[in-house]
């Protein structure tokens, strides 16, 4: 369980990160935040589905994702406010405001119902969030929660860089801590322990020999 004040902080935080870089934030990301158009790809959203995405930022990926599966419910959430306005003024450029849901809450532990008014989603994902995200671990087990029957999570971040050059990971590392990001390398570890206690399967995908990866959560 984390607290109240560890939530606020981690969403000032969030905010202060983010004031002024969502302005810009899509046209730098693209250079190296890898394997997000992968992983909306392989979500196979069925027909009039629901999708999820935790830390939704901008609202890139889910517009993205109505442009692939233009019958989906879609819904973000994210922790900071100043992203989220971002998101908001995107969906309405793309004209799916009225198909687009935003709510603000901490991804450790929310309330589907309350926010949204539903129980739980055929699909849900999180892309480059888990990185910046202290309590990552309670935060994927919080998903799997609000999956609904043959849901999957679908996690895309960085890898272990362990097939590009160390100077090449020392750098990316050093920079990536200037930003308060943490790459897990322990993701796919994690995944299989909350798949199991979940009693579903959890699939793993390394792209760009180590650059980033996807982790795959399915319940049965």
């Amino acid at each position: 369980m984390f607290g109240k004040a560890q939530k606020i902080d981690h969403g000032s935080l969030m905010d202060r990160v983010y004031r002024h870089q969502r302005h810009f934030y899509d046209a730098t990301r693209k250079y190296y935040l890898l394997g997000r158009d992968q992983m909306i790809a392989s979500l196979r959203v069925p027909p009039g589905g629901s999708v999820l995405e935790i830390g939704c930022g901008t609202g890139r990926n889910l517009i993205k994702t109505m442009n692939q599966f233009p019958s989906a419910e879609l819904y973000g959430i994210d922790i900071s406010r100043e992203m989220l306005a971002t998101a908001q003024k995107a969906a309405e450029r793309a004209g799916i405001a009225n198909r687009l849901h935003l709510a603000y809450a901490d991804a450790a532990r929310f309330d589907p119902e309350a926010l949204f008014g539903r129980q739980d989603f055929d699909r849900i994902f999180i892309s480059y969030a888990v990185s910046m995200i202290p309590q990552w671990q309670a935060v994927m087990r919080e998903a799997v929660a609000h999956l609904a029957p043959g849901g999957e999570l679908h996690v895309v971040d960085f890898g272990d860089q362990n097939g590009l050059p160390r100077w090449f990971r020392a750098t990316l590392y050093q920079w990536l801590e200037w930003f308060h990001v943490t790459p897990r390398n322990d993701l796919f570890t994690a995944a299989e322990a909350i798949a199991a206690d979940a009693g579903a399967k959890a699939d793993a995908r390394v792209l760009y020999r180590g650059f980033a990866c996807i982790s795959v959560i399915r319940r049965s």
